[in-house]
């Protein structure tokens, strides 16, 4: 690292610092912990994701300084507490990427397939925390939809799942109809195994869910402005009008856009 990079990073440690001191810090920053700081880095992360889809690198340069603060501030708060400083985050993340690339940082010359030296090197790192499972240290704190898909796959490692995405489909016909036939107290149960079953159909087919959801919701809102808009050229409020004419401003919206595509 430069020396003008040893100075930037320096500068921010030393702004959280005086926002944290006890004396002459921020009251706000001040009454933080760990537990209502999470939600900030997470959503901070998220809007990271969201410049990167939007093409726009100024905002992605922005974010990604958000993002380093929620570390700051977390390593902060931690050594506070005795427990380690940011040096140690650094270094610890530094030794996690040489011992899974053995074959660039170390004397690993075997033939094996990345994917495969890769579950093998975090196989024996989660055998060292002592967990267990093939489902161990999946984060709950994890989106429900990206836990869905991590868990299918932890459990597909060891030979439980699906051997094709037909029975992945049929599994979600079935549970659309016990979703239907449920009582009111099962409902919430029965919901949710059929967004479980709807994860595994769509990564079976080789998509990532989340990345498919995304999609879907960028289509549907940008359709539905498109809607309004139809609307508004035609004089129309389009909360005011029945279902039927609402549809058919979808429909047109919708036949716009093959147009533009043929």
């Amino acid at each position: 690292m430069t020396p003008q990079r040893h100075q930037q990073l320096d500068r921010l440690l030393s702004i959280m610092a005086r926002l944290r001191d006890p004396v002459s810090g921020c009251e706000w920053d001040l009454a933080q912990n760990f537990a209502t700081i999470a939600p900030y880095t997470i959503e901070e992360a998220y809007e990271v994701a969201d410049a990167i889809e939007r093409q726009d690198i100024p905002g992605l340069r922005d974010e990604l300084g958000d993002l380093l603060l929620q570390v700051v501030f977390h390593a902060r708060m931690a050594e506070e507490d005795g427990h380690f400083v940011f040096g140690d985050v650094a270094d610890a993340i530094s030794n996690k990427l040489e011992a899974r690339h053995p074959h660039i940082f170390g004397d690993d010359r075997t033939g094996d397939a990345q994917t495969e030296r890769w579950e093998k090197v975090k196989a024996r790192e989660r055998s060292a925390k002592g967990e267990t499972s093939a489902v161990d240290g999946v984060a709950i704190s994890l989106p429900a939809l990206m836990r869905a898909e991590k868990l299918q796959k932890r459990a597909a490692r060891v030979g439980f799942d699906w051997p094709d995405p037909s029975g992945a489909a049929a599994k979600v016909h079935e549970e659309m109809e016990e979703l239907e036939q449920a009582s009111e107290a099962e409902k919430l149960e029965e919901a949710g195994d059929l967004l479980f079953a709807a994860v595994n159909l769509v990564r079976l087919h080789g998509i990532a869910p989340e990345d498919a959801l995304r999609a879907a919701n960028a289509k549907f809102e940008r359709r539905f402005r498109a809607m309004e808009a139809f609307a508004q050229r035609d004089g129309q409020a389009f909360e005011g009008l029945p279902l039927d004419e609402q549809e058919a401003y979808w429909q047109a919206v919708k036949a716009s856009e093959r147009a533009e595509t043929t």
